[in-house]
């Protein structure tokens, strides 16, 4: 496995999302990833489902844990029993990283508090992430992504309308948390190189959810305004949305005054009209404008209507299934899927990373993506390989 982080050890002792999505960024990129399991049954995830994959003879696979713990080992060990214990203590001396995702106060409890892993490695990187923060009034709760939804916000935010909040259709706290978790340790693993000891990196649901409130964030704490769920169109752009159509919708958007005005020439529309002449008058009369451009859309297919405002320059787009978006080609030429082999399962397409690196030179680039991922491993597929390079 080559890459960017090529010779990090990562000890990944999460379960769940958030955590295995962290890890499995930073294996993405090169790290070498031991995921520390449970003997008793392993991470969570291995048993959420359906749906589930199962070979003609062998344990089944649950289609969850394969999402979000591509290019790691796993071995297993009991953090109850003494011995398994001094194996993790010399997985954490020879490591870069330690990721974990308990509860406030339970890898203490373990005897490996932060006191403990500093002494064993001054050098080690520690991620923590957690519900809603390791302090606070509220530091121990445990945190699920939809109760992290609703509590940062976030669902107030989404649905159709103020009275029918709902939460995003992918645990988008759980992989928010994730990301900025690996990217906290990529920062750190960077001010390590200056200062030679590691540190404590921590994240947590409600922090991620919050840090992506984005202008919504910012209208209530400048503007004082508290943004509501109003479906699909946006609430400072018009028209930014799904409209309808003959037999389908389309999606559009008109960032910029020019835009409108490209919209309104290929459909016969005043730009001009009264109340739609400005952005901020369009998203007062907001209904107006929809209702304006369903009309001049009733009997225009979808693929007609994507193919006119692709002429005049308006940024539009369709709403597909998923199916159709691994099917699709822009998606399989940004390397979004890849081919790894299952120790149990074979062949398998998996949703791959989403970044793409390249070395660029006078005489251009050239493109340096790894392209050698490893699929989820098997629950202790590593134990033997593992015990046996410590022992050494």
């Amino acid at each position: 496995m080559t890459g960017p982080l090529d010779g990090v050890l990562v000890v990944d002792l999460t379960r769940a999302l958030a955590g295995p999505h962290a890890a499995m960024m930073l294996g993405d990129l090169g790290a070498r990833v031991i995921k520390v399991e449970n003997p008793g049954g392993g991470d969570d995830t291995r048993g959420w489902g359906p749906p589930f994959v199962q070979p003609e003879a062998g344990d089944r696979e649950s289609t969850y844990f394969l999402s979000a713990n591509r290019n790691k080992e796993s071995v297993t060990l009991d953090l109850k029993d003494e011995g398994d214990k001094e194996l993790l203590r010399e997985l954490v001396r020879r490591a870069d990283v330690l990721m974990e995702n308990f509860r406030p106060g339970t890898l203490e409890r373990l005897g490996f508090g932060t006191a403990v892993l500093a002494e064993l490695n001054p050098r080690l990187v520690t991620l923590s992430i957690s519900g809603f923060g390791h302090d606070g009034p509220e530091g121990g709760r445990a945190g699920y992504d939809q109760i992290a939804q609703g509590e940062a916000g976030l669902m107030s935010l989404t649905g159709p309308g103020p009275d029918d909040p709902q939460r995003v259709g992918v645990p988008i706290g759980d992989l928010l948390a994730g990301m900025y978790g690996a990217y906290g340790v990529l920062a750190a693993l960077h001010e390590r190189e200056r200062t030679g000891r590691g540190q404590v990196v921590r994240t947590s649901l409600l922090a991620a959810v919050v840090g992506v409130h984005a202008f919504q964030g910012t209208a209530w704490t400048v503007g004082g305004q508290v943004g509501r769920a109003q479906g699909n169109h946006h609430p400072s752009i018009a028209p930014y949305g799904l409209f309808h159509c003959k037999g389908g919708s389309v999606q559009l958007s008109c960032g910029s005054e020019s835009l409108w005005r490209r919209l309104c020439a290929e459909f016969d529309l005043d730009p001009e009209a009264p109340g739609l002449a400005t952005n901020g008058e369009r998203v007062g009369n907001r209904q107006q404008v929809i209702e304006l451009l369903e009309r001049a859309f009733a009997d225009v297919d979808a693929e007609t209507l994507l193919a006119r405002l692709a002429a005049a320059g308006v940024p539009a787009g369709k709403v597909r299934t998923i199916d159709e978006v691994y099917g699709w080609e822009q998606t399989l030429s940004q390397g979004l899927l890849v081919d790894v082999e299952h120790a149990t399962l074979g062949r398998l397409q998996l949703p791959g990373p989403p970044l793409r690196f390249f070395a660029a030179g006078p005489d251009g680039e050239t493109e340096t993506t790894r392209r050698d991922h490893a699929a989820p491993p098997v629950l202790g597929g590593s134990d033997e390989a593992v015990r046996a390079w410590l022992a050494q």
